[in-house]
């Protein structure tokens, strides 16, 4: 850990697992398609890729990517919501660890993307961010891709602002060697206009 509550724990207490299932499992009977994040990254992944969730919550989407057929492993920081992540899927690949201390947890260095959906980023704990992405980037193999999805104000983020821009993280993820390939405004592929209030962003690692 870094010593510092993350934006999320400050706003759950870190006992926010069930209920936050429980409302997907509402959107989902209502008819909501709650799988857009993982056809998002289906359509950037040749079959059996290796993912890696970062920030993964319940499981959601790593569950719906392994359904897919890629093998997916799950990184959260909140023990309640990976609780709920075994029970729903207990023989994928679930670890509990800090984002900015990613390089502790043994993983391997040749993901072929990296998803931090849910607005990971902008919860991480204050300062943290360029050293998350680096260690986003790290585990990436040559080619990769970071894939991330964020509000960028108030009406899209559980603060009253946007703790950093959009051009902000675009540094980070060039200090760690990324460079943006695609930008859209949601996870069905809606371009982006500069100035939006979400941001679906695909970086990549150079593969020389």
């Amino acid at each position: 850990m870094t010593g510092q509550r993350d934006r999320w724990a400050e706003l759950t207490g870190g006992q926010a697992g069930e209920e936050y299932a429980r409302r997907f499992a509402r959107l989902a009977a209502s008819g909501h398609d709650v799988h857009g994040e993982a056809t998002f990254c289906t359509a950037l992944l040749k079959p059996g890729a290796r993912v890696l969730d970062a920030g993964c919550g319940t499981g959601r989407i790593a569950i719906r990517l392994a359904e897919l057929g890629h093998h997916c492993t799950g990184v959260d920081v909140d023990a309640s919501m990976l609780a709920v992540a075994r029970r729903e899927a207990p023989a994928q690949d679930w670890l509990l660890g800090d984002l900015a201390r990613l390089d502790t947890l043994g993983l391997h260095t040749d993901f072929d993307l990296v998803l931090a959906a849910g607005n990971v980023i902008p919860l991480l704990a204050p300062g943290t961010g360029v050293t998350v992405v680096g260690q986003l980037a790290a585990v990436l193999r040559p080619g990769g891709l970071l894939v991330t999805g964020m509000g960028l104000d108030a009406a899209h983020l559980p603060l009253e602002e946007a703790p950093m821009t959009l051009a902000e993280f675009d540094q980070w993820c060039a200090r760690a060697g990324l460079t943006l390939r695609q930008r859209y405004a949601t996870w069905s592929g809606d371009p982006y206009s500069e100035g939006g209030g979400y941001a679906v962003s695909v970086h990549t690692r150079p593969a020389g």
